[in-house]
């Protein structure tokens, strides 16, 4: 059965504004300034600011909160909108809407600007030019080697299946070959430089390198271990590869030592650059420097431009308005002008927002951290977890989340994730609260110091920590091992 009903309800929702706040907050530096220009694109009353901020800069220390717009301006003008609201043209006029990132955290500190340039000969070329030389090729064959060749990865190695490779020539290249052809045509680019080029895995790489050098007893022994005993090598069982190649531990020793010494990446240590590498290029969101005794911070504004509501939207604007109100047109063009003034409004806002939150947050990080950040001590790194930081700058702890998230800060001693300053904390048995940052760094030191011949297990590891004060489980210590990518007892043995 209809009927009609009147009810309340308490409803939480986010507007788009701070949506778009959140977003922004998430981004690092690096990205912003893509993230801006992308804005720019879909509202031309978006724009850089070409001119000097002498006499018309903000004091961004402060911005005002974001928060949800709505469509009601007090009407000096009497003009009625579409919405039956009053607009108020001088408010869309005004030139206070002008953003110049600099101004208030990275004022102090003058950035030199230039273009990164790549130099050097590519991984891919230096072998096009081995193959220019191989005379004897026939140019069906060149076009196979080309195509292997592309194909390679970084590393130098081929990692896509030969019967694949066939199904390319045929479908990209329209090239008719057998897997015969190709692998002969791949023996040849195993035989180009650097040596193990061209390998279809780790063993295939090793073999290559090790039948490259002179063939004496250890080098034939070496190629033994790694054709037939390749898994009790990675697995470090060293009595069985004794007793497989009948020879004593001193001897196995040398043999193992000519198996390390070779390169397992041939292509990403060949000292030519790769042009298909996706190199990270670190862009500090910060900078913390000691001036005088004291911790200066200073926000990275490279990558936000100048911003300010177009001129030319603002003349628009006040011109449409003197014309016919009750113009349909005329109220859809007034109408489009203004919410695109809104949203221009609206995202110098977040930007202003995003620029005070993360200086903030920053702020709160150092003032926690100051020992550490005078001494580049990892000892002197507090316990820290992302409410500790909240509660100082009154922020959310989802808000202090985004803020860390992919953010890096230069400091004297290096470039640092926020992350990296935020740990659990663990109680010694003398009570104190320790930084497991501050454990993680003794168990490495352990490890470090340990016989390699007999590497400590991590029930041993367990019993050393507990001696120095920190009694934890040995699932934890397990746990740390394996964040600080160190591996099990057994792999870490050394002859």
């Amino acid at each position: 059965m209809l009927g009609q009903r009147l009810s309340q309800r308490m409803l939480q929702k986010l507007s788009p504004q701070q949506i778009q706040l959140m977003k922004l907050l998430q981004i690092p530096t690096s990205l912003l300034e893509q993230r801006i220009k992308e804005e720019m694109e879909i509202n031309p009353a978006l724009e850089e600011n070409p001119n000097d901020f002498d006499n018309q800069k903000e004091d961004l220390a402060e911005p005002q909160e974001i928060k949800e717009h709505d469509d009601d301006f007090g009407g000096q003008n009497n003009e009625e909108d579409i919405f039956g609201n009053d607009l108020d043209v001088n408010e869309y006029a005004k030139d206070d809407y002008d953003y110049n990132p600099d101004d208030d955290y990275a004022g102090k500190q003058e950035e030199k600007k230039q273009m990164p340039l790549t130099v050097g000969k590519s991984f891919r070329d230096y072998l096009l030019e081995q193959l220019a030389l191989q005379g004897e090729l026939s140019e069906h064959e060149r076009l196979i080697a080309d195509h292997l060749i592309g194909s390679l990865d970084d590393d130098g190695y081929l990692r896509r299946a030969i019967d694949a490779i066939v199904d390319d020539l045929a479908f990209q290249r329209n090239i008719s070959t057998t897997q015969e052809e190709i692998e002969s045509v791949l023996s040849l680019i195993q035989r180009f430089d650097p040596a193990g080029v061209g390998a279809r895995n780790l063993r295939e790489c090793l073999i290559l390198q090790l039948e490259r050098k002179k063939q004496t007893k250890t080098v034939e022994k070496a190629i033994e271990v790694l054709a037939n005993y390749f898994d009790a090598f990675t697995k470090k069982h060293y009595d069985k590869l004794a007793r497989a190649l009948n020879i004593d531990e001193e001897e196995l020793k040398i043999v193992l030592d000519e198996i390390i010494q070779l390169n397992p990446k041939p292509g990403g240590t060949s000292g030519h650059s790769t042009t298909s590498a996706a190199h990270q290029t670190i862009i500090p969101d910060f900078t913390v420097e000691e001036v005088g005794g004291k911790l200066e911070i200073y926000l990275n504004g490279r990558n936000a431009p100048d911003l300010r509501i177009s001129d030319s939207f603002k003349e628009m604007l006040q011109s449409y308005s003197k014309g016919n109100i009750k113009d349909k047109k005329n109220k859809e063009a007034v109408t489009f002008i203004k919410q695109k003034i809104d949203a221009a409004k609206w995202f110098i806002d977040a930007i202003k927002q995003r620029q005070h939150t993360l200086f903030a947050t920053m702020q709160a990080i150092v003032q926690f951290q100051e020992k550490y950040f005078f001494s580049g001590d990892e000892m002197d790194l507090r316990p820290m977890i992302l409410k500790d930081i909240a509660e100082i700058t009154e922020l959310d702890i989802s808000t202090v989340s985004r803020v860390a998230n992919s953010k890096y800060v230069q400091t004297e001693f290096g470039i640092f994730l926020l992350k990296y300053f935020f740990s659990e904390s663990l109680q010694t048995d003398s009570g104190e609260e320790v930084s497991t940052r501050e454990v993680k760094k003794i168990l490495s030191e352990i490890i470090d110091a340990e016989e390699k011949s007999k590497p400590k297990s991590d029930e041993d590891l367990t019993e050393l920590l507990k001696e120095k004060g920190y009694n934890i489980a040995r699932r934890t210590v397990a746990k740390y091992r394996e964040q600080l990518n160190i591996p099990v007892a057994r792999l870490r043995k050394e002859l």
